[in-house]
């Protein structure tokens, strides 16, 4: 165990997170999950929300700060992940139900409102894609998958992967080679 504290500032707030070693980007808030919640602080977000692949919780603390009235669900695949996530969200005073899941296996029953992640690019291309398919089956009507990928890891053809998968894919932003992209789904 090698657990550091480190602060970071979004939208006048100022949070403080613990990480290990085996957790992703460890030393700080990486660019693209910053990229990824400025564009989610833009958008009019309610309801029920999944951080897929929550990390140590920042995308869950900071939207559930966000958005106060909102159901926030957190999700790693990552034990030590999960348990930092429900050590940030308890010092953050932010609530959220963690689980220990591999993508959706643990939610079989639940859908969402918006299912909002930095997915795991290195993982591959044909995990990712799974995740977009099981977000697409967790999503309620009018539910919005929203996600942040570099340029040059593979955004344009995630692009197409969800316009096929939705009918439906804008690139909300843009900013230093990451790319946000957002999904709608419009039936049951």
């Amino acid at each position: 165990m090698n657990r550091k504290e480190h602060s970071f500032r979004f939208s006048g707030h100022l949070y403080t997170f613990t990480t290990d070693n085996g957790v992703f980007s460890k030393t700080g808030v990486d660019y693209g999950t910053m990229v990824l919640l400025e564009a989610a602080a833009g958008r009019p977000l309610s309801g029920s929300i999944l951080d897929l692949g929550c990390g140590y919780g920042v995308i869950s603390v900071v939207l559930k700060d966000l958005y106060p009235e909102s159901a926030m669900t957190s999700v790693d695949i990552n034990p030590r992940a999960v348990e930092l996530t429900q050590l940030n969200c308890d010092q953050n005073h932010t609530e959220s139900r963690v689980l220990v899941s591999d993508g959706f296996s643990q939610l079989k029953e639940s859908s969402f409102d918006a299912v909002i992640t930095n997915p795991p690019i290195r993982a591959g291309k044909k995990v990712i894609y799974h995740l977009f398919d099981g977000a697409y089956d967790h999503l309620h009507k009018d539910g919005r998958l929203m996600l942040v990928i570099q340029r040059k890891q593979g955004a344009e053809s995630a692009l197409k992967k969800l316009e096929e998968l939705f009918g439906n894919c804008t690139v909300v932003s843009r900013d230093r080679g990451y790319w946000v992209l957002e999904s709608h789904k419009l039936t049951d």
